[in-house]
């Protein structure tokens, strides 16, 4: 009992501290018809995205009316707790609707937390249940870092995102939804009689910027999505963590004054998001007390736990510290992934390099890391499984088959020349 305490405690400092040094200032300056960096400082940094998380959501929108789920003047019914959002918001009523132009236009111009959180119920059945399929679209798309957990971003420690993957989701509107992309250009909008004006103040004055979004919390501070055209170059800006409205927009404006004279101005309509640049997104995770794992933890103590030391917190659904299972309702797709493993998992040593919020991620996260580690992982097996339940679902990214702890630690360090998190686990079979 003593030593579970002596890791837990080990766990809460390793847990908090990172959240603590989220909400810097970031920037992120992109040629977007190369995906070359112009330009960027913390750029992988984890930060609150703010109202950038509307980005997402919008996306989701309108990958729904292209699909035929939803059309332009579809009712969306406002529940109590989509209207209970606070400002910035339309001010639904709870019981009303709110067609989906509107709601779309009241997200970009206004920034409505209300629209998009009963956008999120209609898409995903709950905001929690959106928010999953909002981070599972930011994986697809190449957020690497990216972790959501509401349509808004109102404030929640766990929604964490980096410049460079704002950018790529910048993009991919851009490139996959070039028609719904001019909204963002919209200075204001006429919502039942009454003209909303936007706020992206800079876009409104600076030449050549048609979007894409604002953000802001006291966590966060001053965030900003931009793209900016002149001729045929196009660049995308990201700033976050700004002081100020001003603040931020200055440096924005002065950032883009700079670089956009070395962007590419090739000929080409389809752009490019940046693939480079740090570790993919990871979430520590806290395993069973029965985990009997040693790992040098340079904390305050050397703790007997499986806190992985170099993992930097994405929180989006900590496993439980004293009971972690299996979820019962868990998609039939995993009993393939569990069962491909199994008997691979016995005996031996384990590495784990990550718990993913989907099993997909942990899956595609594994083929990366051997596709770039080679030889050292040349015997190993990938083997994907699920811990905790429902919404506290995670998946855990594991290389299994090791023969011995030295072998492990071989692949570990190999693994983490390629930037990848590690972590060293005996086999229980």
């Amino acid at each position: 009992m003593k030593r579970l305490l002596v890791a837990l405690s080990a766990a809460v400092l390793l847990l908090s501290a990172p959240v603590a040094s989220l909400a810097g200032s970031a920037y992120f300056i992109m040629d977007a018809k190369t995906g070359k960096v112009l330009a960027s400082s913390n750029a992988d940094d984890l930060n609150h995205p703010a109202s950038l998380t509307k980005m997402m959501t919008l996306y989701l929108t309108f990958e729904a009316i292209h699909r035929g789920k939803l059309g332009w003047n579809t009712r969306i019914p406002v529940s109590r707790n989509a209207a209970a959002k606070p400002p910035t918001k339309l001010g639904l009523k709870p019981g009303s609707v709110v067609t989906v132009r509107e709601a779309v236009d009241g997200m970009i111009i206004k920034s409505a937390n209300d629209a998009a959180a009963a956008m999120a119920e209609a898409l995903g059945g709950s905001e929690s249940g959106f928010a999953r399929l909002m981070t599972q679209k930011a994986r697809e798309i190449g957020m690497r870092r990216t972790v959501f957990v509401n349509a808004s971003g109102l404030p929640n420690m766990q929604q964490v995102t980096t410049a460079r993957d704002m950018s790529t989701l910048a993009v991919a509107l851009i490139n996959n939804y070039p028609q719904e992309y001019r909204l963002f250009s919209q200075v204001s909008f006429n919502y039942r009689g009454h003209r909303v004006r936007g706020h992206n103040n800079l876009m409104y004055r600076y030449e050549g910027m048609d979007g894409i979004k604002t953000g802001y919390t006291n966590a966060s501070g001053f965030n900003l999505v931009s793209a900016v055209r002149h001729g045929n170059r196009r660049v995308i800006g990201v700033v976050m963590g700004g002081a100020t409205a001003r603040g931020r927009d200055a440096l924005m404006a002065s950032l883009l004054d700079r670089y956009m004279p070395k962007a590419s101005a090739a000929s080409t309509s389809r752009l490019v998001a940046s693939v480079g640049g740090g570790k993919i997104a990871r979430q520590v995770e806290v395993a069973s007390a029965s985990d009997d794992v040693a790992v040098d933890v340079d904390t305050q103590t050397t703790a007997t736990t499986t806190i992985n030391k170099r993992a930097e917190v994405v929180p989006m659904a900590f496993a439980a510290a004293s009971n972690v299972t299996v979820p019962m309702d868990r998609p039939a797709a995993m009993d393939e992934i569990l069962v491909a493993g199994k008997s691979a998992a016995t005996g031996g040593w384990q590495v784990q390099i990550a718990a993913t919020p989907t099993a997909q991620a942990a899956k595609d996260l594994l083929s990366e890391a051997k596709s770039r580690t080679g030889s050292a992982l040349a015997n190993a097996s990938p083997y994907t499984e699920a811990v905790g339940k429902g919404s506290g679902t995670v998946y855990r990214a594991r290389f299994v088959g090791f023969a011995s702890r030295d072998d492990a630690n071989s692949a570990c360090s190999a693994l983490k020349r390629k930037d990848f998190d590690c972590m060293l686990l005996p086999n229980k079979g």
